[in-house]
Formats: structure tokens, C-alpha cells, sequence
């Protein structure tokens, strides 16, 4: 047996104890910061399909000049010891190598390492499918699958996010199933809001996503991601298959603001506030699934023995994980 770690499982050490563990993970982020003294560091994250942790690397350490040299998506075979630093953990890393897929493989940790949802691939695509084949409008039905039916075999393993929701393989294709059928348990009670047009913008409200990533292991900004952006890129996606679709002019825009207000607020890069019911209900939707997202996600990767998750960025809070008590 592999005497290789999750991270669950150096999460789940006792927090009296200082383990030594040996893990092999992806590098998911890395970000040169400057220490009080004018030193650099690296802060880094590093996961499995069970979660993940961020630690310091300083300058003038082995560890330091190991985690340099590797980017971003980077299999890594680490050791360290487990600490805590204000109730958080911070492990200390001592030692870090790049190692490949096949030696991965070898070592039985592959299968570990890329994190995806708790449903199936094919499972989410069905359903994902269903949604398309009960839309009642020809052109716009049209619309959709063209976009799926060139682009679907990325839409099915792209992530929906960098850090912050679904961001793991087949991350948006969750989100997106997930956004379509909570779509269709509230639509009966909005119907103001037109079937038809808001389960196709919640398909497409993130298709943009699909060149705003790149990375095999770790998801980043792509050249274009940082000079477009998804919304931006969406829209271009959405318009292109709507007019060889021959969509009128009326459905064409109203399907395009969706895309280009769906993030909610300029703040949070949309490019207008949403103004039809259907742009409205799909922001709507989207920020729940993402935050429910993020909460699902959480409850899945925080050992049984810890009372609150790590921080989340996107609730601005940690996570109470243990379940109601209704004795």
C-alpha cells in the first residue's frame, strides 16, 4: 500500500501532533509576494481530488527553489510536516519534486488526483441534453446545439472557475446541469419569465469560459481570458451561432444580454445589469448554484473532524459543516 497522503487524510491528523506525511499533488496556484523584511515568497496551493491547502515556500530554501522552477499544473511529490497557524492549517514543506503522469500512475495516486463532481460525466451531459431537446423554439433550440454540438466535448471537462466555484474538471457542466434544473423547478412560479429563452441562456451564460481557461492539470487565464474575458468571449460564441441559426434579431439580443449581464454587477464583470426577466432570473440562478456550489464542495472535502471549513473567499466566512442537530 501507498504510504502517500491525501489531503484529507494530513487534514484529519490530529492538530496536537506535528506529522510528518508525504503527499504527491498538483500545483494549483503560485504567487510571488513580498515578506516584511523585503524577501520574497511564494505562496502556493496544492490539491487532490479531496481538497486542498495553501502554503509559504521563503526564499533561500530548497523548497523555495523547487516550487520556483515548476509551473502551475505541476505534479508534485512533496513532504513536510503538519502545523497550525491561527486555528488554519499551514503545513511546512521540506521538500518538493516534479514528477510526470506516468510516474504519478505508477506510484497509485493518479486516480486521486484530478478532483470532479460527485456525479457522473455522462450523467450531467444527458441531463444537460434533455434540457436542450425541450426547447420549444426551432431557432433558438438550434442555437444551443450548434454551439454543443462544436464545442461540446471541452464544455463537458472545462472547470467554471479559477479558485472560487466548481473549479475542477467537469466543474462547468455541474454548474451549468445544476443552474438547469433549479431553473426548472422555479419556472413555474416566475412566468413572466420565457422558458424557452432562459434555459438557453443558462447553457451559454458561461460558454465563454471555454477560452478563458486553458491548463491540464490547473486552470488559468488564457492571453485571450485576460484581454476578452468570458462574458465578452460568450456573447461572440452566442451571436456567431445564432445568426447561422437565423434567430431573429429580437431572441438574438435578448440571449446575448443574458451572457453580458449574467455576472450580476459591473463590479463583478458584467457588462450591463440585467434588464429583461430572464436576464434577472438567470443572474439569479447563477449566483445561487455558484455559492451552493461552493458550499457543496466544502462539505465534501472538510475532514468529519472539523467543525468549520477553511475560509471561503466567496461567502467571506468559514463554513459551519456539521449538520443541524434535530434530537
Amino acid at each position: 500500500m501507498s504510504d502517500y497522503k491525501t489531503v484529507q487524510e494530513i487534514k484529519g491528523i490530529d492538530v496536537n501532533i506535528a506529522a510528518r506525511f508525504r503527499c504527491i499533488l498538483i500545483l494549483r496556484r503560485k504567487t510571488t509576494k513580498t515578506a516584511k523584511t523585503g524577501n520574497p515568497f511564494l505562496s502556493i496551493e496544492l490539491g487532490d481530488s479531496s481538497g486542498s491547502f495553501t502554503a509559504n515556500c521563503f526564499d533561500g530554501t530548497d523548497i523555495y527553489t523547487a516550487i520556483d522552477a515548476a509551473p502551475e499544473g505541476t505534479i508534485l511529490r512533496v513532504a513536510g510536516k503538519t502545523e497550525y497557524w491561527q486555528d488554519r492549517f499551514s503545513p511546512k514543506l521540506q521538500a518538493a519534486e516534479a514528477i510526470d503522469a506516468a510516474e504519478a500512475a505508477d506510484e497509485g495516486v493518479m486516480a486521486n488526483l484530478i478532483e470532479t463532481p460527485p456525479e457522473a460525466e455522462d450523467v450531467l451531459w444527458g441531463h444537460l441534453l434533455d434540457a436542450v431537446a425541450a426547447i420549444q423554439h426551432p431557432q433558438l433550440k438550434e442555437t444551443v446545439q450548434r454551439v454543443l454540438d462544436e464545442l461540446g466535448e471541452h464544455f463537458r471537462k472545462c472547470p467554471a472557475a479559477v479558485n472560487m466555484h466548481h473549479a475542477y474538471y467537469n466543474g462547468l457542466l455541474e454548474h451549468t446541469t445544476h443552474m438547469v434544473r433549479a431553473a426548472r423547478a422555479l419556472l413555474p412560479l416566475y412566468t413572466e419569465v420565457d422558458a424557452d429563452l432562459a434555459i438557453a441562456g443558462i447553457i451559454l451564460h458561461d460558454v465563454g469560459k471555454l477560452e478563458e481557461y486553458e491548463g491540464e492539470y490547473a486552470a488559468k487565464v488564457s492571453r485571450i481570458g485576460t484581454l476578452q474575458g468570458h462574458v465578452v468571449i460568450g456573447f461572440r460564441i452566442a451571436r456567431k451561432a445564432a445568426i447561422m441559426s437565423k434567430l431573429n434579431a429580437d431572441l438574438t439580443e435578448r440571449l446575448e444580454h443574458i451572457i453580458l449581464s449574467h455576472q450580476g454587477e459591473k463590479a463583478w464583470g458584467a457588462a450591463a445589469m440585467a434588464a429583461t426577466p430572464e436576464a434577472v432570473f438567470v443572474s439569479m440562478v447563477d449566483n445561487l448554484d455558484a455559492k451552493m456550489g461552493m458550499v457543496q464542495r466544502v462539505l465534501r472535502n472538510t475532514p468529519k473532524s472539523e467543525e468549520f471549513s477553511d475560509y471561503l473567499a466567496g461567502l467571506q466566512t468559514r463554513l459551519l459543516t456539521t449538520p443541524p442537530d434535530k434530537s
